[in-house]
């Protein structure tokens, strides 16, 4: 079958909270492709988020293929460092290491990534620093495009929305994304991080979310490699 509305969502930082988050993804056949620390793995700790304590405990190593099984592990880094404050060797380093290790952990051949870091966390020129020197074949920013348009540079492209910043824009998104009949092929990608969800406990708005997406037949849901594979093959 023939799609022209293509959805995949991307989160961070491989996180306790993963593990809920993916049953309910499951629930509704959604799929994610989750960046991962490979050197914080099994890290306890928290985040102090308006005046409340969320936790930040790592998922353990011998626990990420079982907890990921059926959606998309990539690289986030070795220790979240800011690429764009790093020698053009650490950025190897912090990007090559941890798409090994998180390989080895996964069991198969990792070659997604997301940049780390708030604010400016990336530029074209880390972007070709990782495009010609690692084994990393797509790179995710955190600008928004509120848009479903197609990237056209793999190493530094925006996803479309977060998941909790702006709720509003979202759900808009999401209608404008459902009740629409593209011509040319729409990828919606949705990006955050699962523990974001605690710190107003928006459980039930995720869910809603996944309710409002999933179950519908015009849609391709998938991970990130299967949506860029797709797209990629039908501009062929």
């Amino acid at each position: 079958m023939e799609y022209k509305k293509i959805l995949t969502l991307s989160f961070d930082d491989g996180v306790s909270q993963d593990e809920r988050f993916i049953e309910i993804l499951n629930k509704y056949g959604i799929k994610c492709t989750f960046n991962i620390n490979s050197a914080l793995l099994g890290v306890d700790g928290y985040l102090l988020i308006n005046g409340k304590k969320i936790s930040h405990k790592k998922i353990l190593p011998e626990r990420v293929r079982e907890v990921y099984k059926g959606h998309e592990v990539a690289s986030h880094t070795l220790t979240h460092p800011n690429l764009t404050t790093l020698s053009p060797c650490e950025i190897i380093e912090q990007v090559e290491k941890d798409r090994l290790k998180l390989s080895e952990l996964a069991g198969y051949e990792v070659t997604g990534f997301a940049y780390p870091c708030g604010g400016i966390n990336s530029n074209r020129v880390v972007g070709e620093i990782i495009k010609n020197n690692t084994g990393v074949k797509f790179a995710r920013t955190i600008v928004h495009s509120y848009d479903f348009s197609l990237p056209d540079n793999m190493y530094l492209f925006n996803p479309t929305v977060s998941l909790t910043k702006d709720k509003n824009k979202l759900l808009e998104l999401c209608h404008r994304f459902i009740d629409g009949n593209p011509d040319t092929p729409w990828l919606f990608y949705i990006w955050g991080h699962s523990y974001e969800l605690d710190i107003d406990d928006s459980w039930d708005y995720f869910e809603e979310v996944c309710k409002l997406l999933g179950g519908r037949d015009d849609i391709l849901y998938c991970t990130n490699t299967v949506a860029f594979a797709y797209l990629l093959c039908r501009s062929n």
